[in-house]
């Protein structure tokens, strides 16, 4: 069994939360301007910021990594805890390492006071689906947006 060490990002982390943010971005076949994803690195290390990343381990290489948001909801007196960023290296699928992350953001957001969890996948991703539905339950909503 692959020994996996979870832990939140810390400065020195950019070099490897970098490469697998990118991966993560080209999974969904989707861009942004470096000044976004330097910006999103920099909140992710605000202690001041609703956002928190957590880096995946094994043998002293990232491997994977899942960003989070807590956030208030009109459904509940305790605040959400959004999972919008779940990405493990194509070498390391299969081994558990997303169900380890989906976990720890559990443990991460009932320690805050969160209430809930909650993400989205896109339709097409079924190896994550098939995940997501061992480990949370599927509520059947569909997403509507605009960019603005």
């Amino acid at each position: 069994m692959t020994r996996v060490t979870l832990r939140p990002v810390g400065a020195d982390d950019h070099p490897a939360w970098l490469p697998l943010w990118q991966a993560y971005l080209r999974f969904y076949q989707t861009e942004l301007a470096d000044s976004v994803s330097a910006s999103t690195w920099q909140r992710l290390l605000d202690p001041n910021e609703p956002t928190h990343s957590t880096l995946a381990w094994v043998d002293g290489k990232a491997v994977g990594m899942v960003n989070f948001i807590y956030h208030r909801s009109n459904w509940s007196i305790e605040p959400s805890c959004y999972l919008q960023d779940l990405y493990v290296d194509s070498t390391q699928r299969g081994l558990g390492i997303g169900r380890q992350l989906i976990e720890q953001v559990y443990a991460t957001a009932k320690a805050a006071g969160c209430s809930k969890v909650h993400w989205l996948t896109h339709e097409t991703n079924a190896t994550a689906i098939s995940l997501y539905e061992q480990v949370a339950e599927r509520p059947g909503f569909i997403q509507f947006r605009k960019a603005l």
